[in-house]
């Protein structure tokens, strides 16, 4: 039988925002955190997802939770588990809400069957926890089916759907046609733009889109020369003669080495330390077009190769992610596609798997890597909302993006990074490249402008006041219903 597992997450005062506010500001967020513990007195916000580590979702989790919990909100996180084939089915839904085919696979009667079997299992737990009040967040298509039970036993049910299509097609009907019968049961939902969503959530839905945690250990400050040390001892790049020890603050406070490596696809040797890289890092899927930015990066070189710069492709180690049965295949893929690429070609482009095993020294290594970028990007066809873009802006980091789902929020063409309007331009994307690679004054102008962006619109101190007008509206409509 399926149980669901609890994650536990230390709670974190809310004090370490005072500096990077004004006083206006931080008074409004005591403000706010005074109104959910008077929302949440006795009750608990329970947040429920599919899995602990890879992906946006998880990433965003234990910060916002720990805040809370800082304010005084009981708030905690369950993970469902599921079997392979309701991982199937669900990243089957994953791309048809994107618009997108994947697989191609049905969702009919036996995908039903099985997507409700799984989450029969881990509702008996849930239902041992959940109490008559409570207010339930659910994310994501994995858990939509959740939302009956829980409601028939008193809660309050919030879904929350992290990814969406911008001009929705049949493939995006065929997944609300299997997720509405448990979607009728949420009170609320919540999505990350208008754009995504549906009829039949019109009249009880709210936008909010998501953001980072600036004090987490990916977006930590980091001293260039540790940056530089932290690649060099995983691998990434050469290690630069007397580099300093390859050191993070975990959350706790605790200094901590980097001391596992990364598995590389590379041909000859790493970068030198101070060579220009281009990365994107991302869950190996195909809608992130990991592909389509190994070719863009290709053209780029074939046009001008004597261009010095670096292309690194970064993902989670493929067997760390549950929920995500398409990695190692979309990895493969990849790698078949460097081998047919030029040996001048392959020499510039590496492919890099993450350690998974501790979560904070990945987040170290993400920072690391993303900080020593020359250029961020994010080439998704589809995209619900990037945080690894925000990530870069954050470090005032030049980005290119696709101009699909909220990247095109996130990122302000020519103010704050470069959006590439059609995604599967690869010309296109190859001329964006070249512009923050040859002209370090915009490059410069634009990171400084990103970083100004995200701490105005994508930070927890926002996040935390929309969830607050969440709580308020979930109490308002709970009034009415009674």
């Amino acid at each position: 039988m399926l149980k669901p597992f609890e994650v536990h997450v230390q709670g974190r005062s809310l004090a370490c925002f005072q500096p990077e506010l004004t006083e206006a500001e931080w008074e409004a967020l005591q403000a706010h955190a005074a109104q959910a513990r008077e929302h949440m007195a006795g009750r608990t916000v329970w947040n429920v997802n599919s899995t602990a580590r890879g992906g946006g979702v998880a990433e965003m989790l234990p910060r916002m939770l720990a805040y809370a919990r800082g304010a005084g909100v009981d708030t905690r996180w369950m993970v469902v588990q599921g079997t392979p084939a309701f991982f199937r089915i669900t990243k089957r839904l994953h791309h048809a809400l994107h618009g997108s085919r994947g697989d191609g696979s049905p969702l009919g009667p036996a995908e039903r069957a099985c997507y409700d079997e799984v989450l029969r299992d881990n509702a008996e737990e849930l239902l041992v926890l959940v109490r008559p009040g409570d207010v339930v967040l659910l994310h994501d298509p994995q858990t939509a089916g959740l939302a009956p039970t829980l409601a028939s036993a008193g809660a309050r049910v919030v879904w929350r759907c992290h990814i969406g299509c911008d001009t929705p097609d049949e493939e995006v009907e065929r997944a609300w046609a299997f997720l509405a019968p448990g979607l009728v049961a949420a009170r609320l939902a919540v999505f990350s733009r208008a754009s995504y969503v549906p009829p039949l959530l019109a009249d009880r839905s709210v936008v909010i889109p998501p953001s980072i945690d600036i004090f987490a250990v990916k977006n930590q400050p980091m001293a260039p020369e540790v940056a530089s040390a932290i690649l060099g001892h995983t691998g990434l790049v050469a290690l630069a003669p007397e580099s300093p020890a390859p050191v993070f603050t975990r959350t706790d406070g605790v200094p901590a080495h980097v001391s596992r490596g990364v598995d590389i696809v590379r041909l000859g040797s790493a970068p030198a330390p101070g060579s220009p890289l281009v990365v994107q890092v991302s869950r190996w899927d195909p809608l992130k077009d990991p592909v389509g930015v190994l070719r863009g990066f290709s053209l780029l070189l074939r046009d001008s190769p004597g261009l010095c710069a670096d292309l690194i492709l970064a993902g989670p180690s493929v067997a760390s992610v549950a929920d995500d049965p398409e990695a190692a295949a979309t990895l493969e893929n990849v790698i078949a596609v460097w081998r047919e690429q030029p040996r001048f070609l392959r020499q510039r482009v590496h492919l890099a798997s993450l350690p998974m095993v501790d979560p904070e020294e990945n987040a170290a290594i993400v920072n690391a890597l993303q900080r020593h970028a020359a250029v961020v990007v994010q080439k998704s066809l589809r995209e619900g909302f990037g945080l690894t873009i925000t990530e870069a802006m954050w470090k005032a980091r030049p980005v290119v993006a696709s101009a699909v789902g909220g990247l095109q929020d996130q990122v302000r063409h020519e103010v704050d990074g470069l959006l590439v309007r059609d995604p599967a331009a690869l010309p296109e994307f190859a001329a964006a490249l070249r512009r923050l690679l040859e002209e370090p004054v915009l490059a410069a102008r634009l990171g400084t402008e990103a970083h100004e962006h995200v701490r105005l619109h994508y930070t927890a101190v926002r996040h935390l006041k929309d969830l607050v007008a969440l709580l308020e509206q979930l109490d308002a409509r709970a009034g009415r219903s009674a």
